[in-house]
């Protein structure tokens, strides 16, 4: 059974498209037993058969190594993240590299690994005991009540970057990434997300070349 650790396979993603074809090939990204015990914890999972991720990867299994947290902290995160960002199309996958890149934060400093163990167990605390246990309505809520304190704000910030500016994302969404380095939108076209209506020819009017 193959393993994607998924950070990598983000940074292959845009590196391995064939521009003129538009065909990403598979990956080829195996994450040995040794290196899945190498870390504090390890967050695993599998990707949906058929889906837009599962169709690049050689296997629907992914896995994020933790450094600092625990699997349970990091799985806490995980899904912190999706309450603060909810998304039906998004896996876990794509989730887990927001707890991958916030125990690379906690790695830097004991600081940060103290905020985001104490954040975690008022997170646990006001659902009940445990946010991972809890119910849709109580996680929310839990989420909600640390609003305005620096763990909060920590996560949320962190999100932002770590569940959109991915190559994963890119695929779920329709995204194409970025145009500069292929020329730009001007013979490209800009209009390629399907689920938006073509626009007016005044609106989006044929490029001039002189």
């Amino acid at each position: 059974m193959k393993v994607i650790p998924i950070a990598t396979a983000a940074t292959v993603f845009s590196s391995s498209c064939n521009d003129e074809s538009g065909e990403v090939p598979k990956l080829d990204l195996p994450l040995t037993r040794r290196s899945l015990l190498g870390g504090s914890g390890v967050l695993i999972g599998t990707l949906v058969a058929g889906s837009p991720l599962a169709l690049l990867a050689p296997s629907t299994v992914w896995a994020v190594e933790l450094k600092t947290l625990s699997k349970t902290e990091g799985a806490t995160l995980l899904q912190m993240g999706r309450v603060l960002f909810p998304h039906k199309k998004l896996p876990d996958a794509v989730y887990a590299l927001l707890a991958k890149d916030l125990d690379a934060d906690a790695a830097k400093s004991a600081d940060s690994a103290k905020m985001m163990r104490d954040g975690i167990a008022s997170l646990n605390k006001a659902a009940g005991g445990d946010f991972l246990k809890a119910k849709p309505a109580q996680r929310a809520a839990a989420v909600k009540s640390l609003e305005g304190q620096p763990f909060f704000a920590a996560v949320r910030g962190k999100a932002i970057t770590s569940l959109y500016d991915n190559d994963m994302a890119y695929k779920v969404f329709g995204y194409p990434g970025s145009a500069w380095e292929k020329g730009g939108y001007i013979t490209r076209g800009f209009q390629d997300l399907k689920w938006l209506p073509s626009p007016t020819l005044e609106a989006s009017p044929k490029p001039y070349f002189g």
